[in-house]
């Protein structure tokens, strides 16, 4: 049997550092089970699409769960608006689809500000795009996971204690996100 072969259900887990530091807060999360995660810190969701085929696609999954957008809206390559972010992460379904693999595209997490790129104040931002993935999801068969929800504060940031700067998780964070995850 081929190495390809020997992982039925795959899951690739596609995104940034949200995606990256999860095996690190959680490493359990990924051992033992056919998760692969393909997080790279700071990518937005034009650098994404120009691993997909190679980071999802090539690796033959049953389902791709893409977490994406926030590095877009904190501008890490320069200036995106809500309409690129939205093309983009329909590219990214669309490709999935169209090779058979079943599509999960998680909600933006709650972000109050950037440390990184303090001043942009993203959380409507964030709102909308959240809002048009869960009706493109709707109208295109793939699944919304709604992170936002149950990890949003009053002021439309993480939860405390979800984070320890505002963007990134903490192993309660991931904890979370991962008993939303795994039912699906």
């Amino acid at each position: 049997m081929s190495k390809l072969a020997s992982f039925e259900n795959r899951v690739v887990f596609m995104g940034d550092s949200i995606t990256q530091g999860w095996s690190v807060a959680i490493p359990e999360f990924f051992e033992g089970k056919p998760y692969i995660r393909k997080g790279i810190g700071g990518q937005t969701t034009q650098q994404m699409i120009a691993r997909f085929q190679k980071d999802v696609i090539n690796l033959q999954p049953e389902l791709v769960v893409i977490l994406a957008g926030t590095n877009d809206i904190a501008g890490n390559t320069g200036p995106t608006t809500n309409e690129m972010i939205q093309l983009n992460i329909s590219k990214m379904a669309n490709i999935a689809h169209i090779n058979g693999i079943k599509v999960i595209l998680s909600s933006i997490l709650p972000a109050y500000d950037y440390p990184w790129r303090p001043g942009t104040f993203p959380s409507q931002r964030i709102i909308d795009i959240n809002t048009w993935m869960k009706n493109y999801c709707e109208q295109n068969s793939h699944i919304y996971l709604d992170y936002w929800t149950a990890m949003a504060d009053d002021n439309n940031g993480l939860k405390d204690e979800y984070t320890y700067d505002g963007v990134h998780v903490t192993k309660a964070g991931y904890n979370l996100m991962q008993s939303l995850v795994e039912p699906i």
